[in-house]
């Protein structure tokens, strides 16, 4: 069965988009140093590629946290929200209900990103994730790679960040 991404497909390549977005609001763990903003492309080995570019704001940990998702022009493509017993998707009117971050991210992006390994790399740290393997060498340039060998298909995770 042949996956397509929330958003869609694009071509063969990674797109990497400039600017920043805007949060509509602020989180309550924003005070905590914990947010960062940027572009993230996310391409996925499978037949036929796919691929999913935006600009994002990620604030939070863990456990409780918000990502926003926009387009190059600033629309709004999707809010993605968890805390305890809570992960939901707004997209739009409509707003989806998942049982795990996990799941929340997957139904966002196409493939499952360890989002407290996310959170340990964009802050240099090395967490180990099984079949994933990140490249935290530009890290300091705000410049994150990481890569899924399993499970298959690959999938390549490109951020450009800056700390918010």
């Amino acid at each position: 069965m042949k996956r397509r991404l929330f958003f869609g497909t694009g071509p063969a390549g990674l797109l990497f988009l400039a600017g920043c977005a805007s949060p509509g609001g602020r989180s309550r763990d924003e005070a905590s140093g914990q947010a960062w903003s940027g572009r993230l492309a996310l391409r996925i080995d499978s037949e036929p590629a796919q691929t999913f570019s935006a600009l994002f704001e990620l604030r939070g940990n863990p456990v409780s946290g918000e990502l926003l998702l926009t387009s190059p022009i600033g629309n709004t493509l999707a809010q993605l929200h968890w805390a305890p017993g809570e992960a939901l998707l707004r997209n739009g009117s409509e707003t989806r209900r998942f049982d795990s971050v996990d799941a929340l991210i997957e139904a966002a992006t196409g493939a499952v990103i360890p989002v407290g390994a996310l959170f340990d790399w964009l802050a240099g740290r090395d967490a180990g994730v099984p079949g994933w393997r990140p490249d935290l060498s530009q890290i300091g340039t705000g410049r994150l790679q990481a890569t899924r060998e399993s499970p298959r298909p690959r999938a390549d995770l490109r951020i450009v960040f800056e700390r918010a």
